[in-house]
């Protein structure tokens, strides 16, 4: 049996090396909440993802896990959270919506991106409207 003070000695360097991977993490931002902050950066994160697309109507959910937007030849964008990232999928014609008050559901058909909810308030009503006459 190893004596106290070697015991105290390890649990002392594990203590100090948990709370410098803490620093460490918080240092570098790892982890933080993600959220879309306004309609600037809804944008950046729409050009991010196809390049020149350049919404001419946006709505952001109230908790900031993602965004619905439109472009002038009537094309849908959806980015939601996805883990430390955004992601982002232009909607067709075989994406479904389902709109419950004030809260839109919105599936690709990919399981990798999976259903996401926005709240988007009074907005919601007008943006089903919207997905359900798409053309493209």
């Amino acid at each position: 049996m190893a004596p106290v003070w070697i015991e105290l000695a390890k649990l002392g360097g594990s203590i100090a090396a948990i709370l410098f991977l803490f620093w460490l993490a918080r240092r570098l931002n790892l982890g933080g909440d993600l959220r879309i902050r306004d309609e600037a950066h809804a944008r950046a994160l729409a050009d991010e993802a196809i390049c020149g697309f350049e919404p001419t109507d946006i709505v952001l959910d109230k908790a900031g896990m993602g965004a619905l937007m439109k472009d002038a030849s009537g094309r849908h964008m959806l980015i939601r959270r996805h883990g430390a990232a955004f992601v982002a999928r232009l909607l067709d014609r075989h994406s479904e919506s389902r709109l419950d008050h004030n809260f839109l559901t919105i599936g690709t058909g990919e399981k990798t991106f999976g259903k996401v909810t926005l709240n988007l308030g009074k907005d919601a009503q007008y943006w089903a409207a919207g997905l359900r006459h798409m053309v493209v």
